[in-house]
């Protein structure tokens, strides 16, 4: 008996090997393709131009992938990124390539913003851009595998003069009761100080405390009297320095410390919120927009206030801050489907976003702006609307 099983186990070893090696006959190794497509920069160093912000600054473009049969579809997709962050998916600029597109170019003023914003990349400091398209295929009865191209530009960013500051106050004898009132950083720039109140005749000082010394913003040219609405350069002293204030009212200062900037707007010159003129109900309406309400599929086609919040420095620029957004989505002045509204086209379509990258911003009240919508990615928590210079911007916090 033990013979028998002896000899059945060995058989049976035996028919799996010859099986095996039967079966490797038919194993045969994947093709290598040959690879077509290349990537080129129009520079692989720039330096951002302060001077020609909108104007592009690079340009990335490359050849089209190898060519597949008509069942097969190629989409082109590209990232955006700084060296080290591995195209991460709060990071990176992606962007879905139009057919027959094959180039993507940045300005200036986009390769700075992010920097500073997205990238967190310290004032002045050099940096490296890594840009990546990845060629895909679906469809088909065959697997193809992506073609990849990625390659770095070094970039010189815009020089700025930042100003530490650990708190930045408004004093002297121009405020009623001469006391200390702190200014608050703006939302929507975190270099950025704004303040409303009202002023007395007098002197109008801004300390700034640092590192327990302080010290005070003065002209760069060290002229106290007012340039009303007009940005002046600015420098820190050691010895007060005050504007001088002519006339009694409600004042708007606006210091920006990554500019060197100060802005002082009395109330002959104040910024004005924006003013829009629609039909509610079949009558004439013009609203002062002081507020905005959201609509679209995050709020289940209902109108949702809040989050919103005005400006400081400018009343015509609007900061949500909330809950995540996904999905198609409007703004409006009023919580009606009649309303006025701001949106990404004047086409009754959608405008696909991606975060960080600015757009215009398009307004009325017909169905064609009223049926277009903006195009929310996941986890968008933080917009940014400029009515002033109709943009949007939003992004990920």
């Amino acid at each position: 008996m033990k013979s028998i099983n002896y000899l059945h186990k060995t058989l049976l070893s035996l028919s799996l090997v010859l099986c095996f090696f039967a079966c490797k006959k038919d194993v045969k190794d994947i093709e290598k393709v040959q690879e077509k497509m290349e990537l080129k920069a129009s520079s692989t160093a720039i330096a951002l131009d302060e001077n020609n912000l909108s104007k592009g600054i690079v340009t990335f473009t490359w050849e089209p992938a190898r060519a597949q049969s008509d069942d097969h579809l190629v989409t082109y997709t590209t990232r955006l990124d700084v060296v080290g962050n591995n195209f991460g998916t709060s990071t990176a600029i992606m962007n879905y390539e139009d057919d027959g597109v094959y180039g993507r170019s940045f300005t200036s003023e986009q390769l700075q913003n992010w920097a500073n914003e997205k990238w967190k990349i310290p004032a002045n400091q050099t940096f490296t851009l890594e840009f990546r398209v990845v060629a895909e295929w679906e469809g088909g009865s065959t697997f193809e595998a992506p073609e990849v191209r990625t390659m770095r530009v070094n970039v010189t960013p815009i020089k700025t003069i930042v100003f530490d500051a650990d708190k930045v106050f408004l004093a002297g004898s121009a405020i009623l009761g001469s006391t200390r009132i702190e200014m608050p950083k703006t939302l929507e720039n975190a270099n950025q100080y704004a303040y409303v109140l009202n002023l007395q005749p007098g002197d109008l000082e801004i300390p700034v405390e640092y590192k327990g010394a302080t010290n005070y913003i003065a002209t760069a040219d060290g002229v106290t009297a007012l340039k009303d609405g007009t940005a002046v350069a600015i420098k820190t002293r050691e010895n007060a320095f005050g504007w001088k204030i002519e006339t009694a009212g409600k004042y708007r200062v606006v210091v920006n410390m990554q500019k060197a900037t100060a802005t002082i707007y009395s109330p002959a010159q104040d910024l004005k919120p924006a003013s829009v003129n629609w039909i509610l109900n079949a009558v004439a309406t013009t609203t002062e927009v002081n507020a905005l309400w959201t609509y679209g599929e995050p709020t289940g086609w209902a109108w949702r206030a809040g989050s919103w919040t005005q400006s400081l420095a400018d009343p015509q620029i609007f900061v949500y801050s909330g809950p995540a957004l996904t999905g198609r989505t409007k703004f409006g002045v009023a919580p009606t489907n009649q309303t006025y509204v701001y949106t990404g086209n004047n086409t009754a379509t959608n405008t696909a976003v991606t975060l960080g990258i600015s757009y215009t911003v398009y307004s009325g009240y017909s169905s064609s702006e009223r049926d277009a919508y903006f195009s929310l990615p996941s986890g968008t928590n933080f917009m940014v609307l400029d009515l002033r210079n109709r943009t949007y911007v939003a992004t990920k916090r």
